[in-house]
């Protein structure tokens, strides 16, 4: 343990906006403004692909264990699935209007869910046997999503970037609760915004990182 860096992984033409290991194979996925999404080997730090095609900046790419095993949401509104041996789209979606700048997985079922900026912003979706299907709205979000997290009891996270937070039922989008982000004391109420969150492995906590220089438990 000497906290210094063991691998740099080159190749992106400029910042990279998200990153997301896969949660079976020793591979890592990052994403950014070149508009590319690259897939890299961990033990070997060798680049296995470039997922490329995208048109806009990917804010967001999200592994998974089964196809499509790479997904990729763009600021141009769509979202791509990939395959991730042959490295091409598999389907593109359309359904968003605006930016794509966040993305979250079931961790137990076939569900993803994304979101945009703009009304009706947070959208659901099915994949079985590979035919990716529209579930539904989340209803009454109207400012830009940052970050999107859901655990395996179908409790659903999404922040905006006023700082809104808002807790959902994942299977019916009905809202259990509404909060607003506690700033600390002489910020800006500009300084609201949750840019990233997860729960812990258990499920029972929500892990947020904030725009006021803060994580909260």
């Amino acid at each position: 343990e000497v906290n210094k860096v063991i691998w740099h992984y080159h190749g992106h033409l400029s910042g990279v906006y998200s990153l997301s290991l896969h949660p079976t194979l020793d591979i890592l996925v990052t994403s950014g403004r070149d508009a590319s999404a690259h897939v890299w080997d961990m033990r070997t730090k060798s680049q296995i692909h470039v997922l490329s095609g995208h048109s806009a900046t990917v804010a967001d790419v999200k592994c998974q264990e089964s196809d499509p095993q790479v997904i990729t949401g763009l600021v141009d509104s769509t979202i791509r699935l990939w395959d991730l041996a042959a490295g091409k789209t598999m389907v593109t979606l359309t359904h968003h209007k605006k930016s794509v700048c966040a993305l979250a997985i079931h961790p137990t079922e076939y569900l993803f869910t994304s979101g945009s900026t703009g009304g009706n912003n947070i959208k659901k979706w099915k994949c079985p046997e590979g035919m990716f299907k529209f579930v539904f709205n989340f209803p009454d979000h109207n400012a830009i999503i940052d970050t999107l997290s859901v655990n395996a009891e179908g409790v659903f996270f999404s922040s905006e970037d006023n700082g809104t937070l808002t807790l959902w039922d994942y299977n019916t989008g009905t809202v259990f609760q509404n909060m607003d982000d506690v700033l600390q004391p002489g910020l800006l109420e500009v300084e609201a915004a949750v840019f990233c969150s997860t729960f812990d492995t258990t499920g029972t906590r929500l892990i947020m990182g904030g725009a006021d220089k803060t994580i909260k438990v």
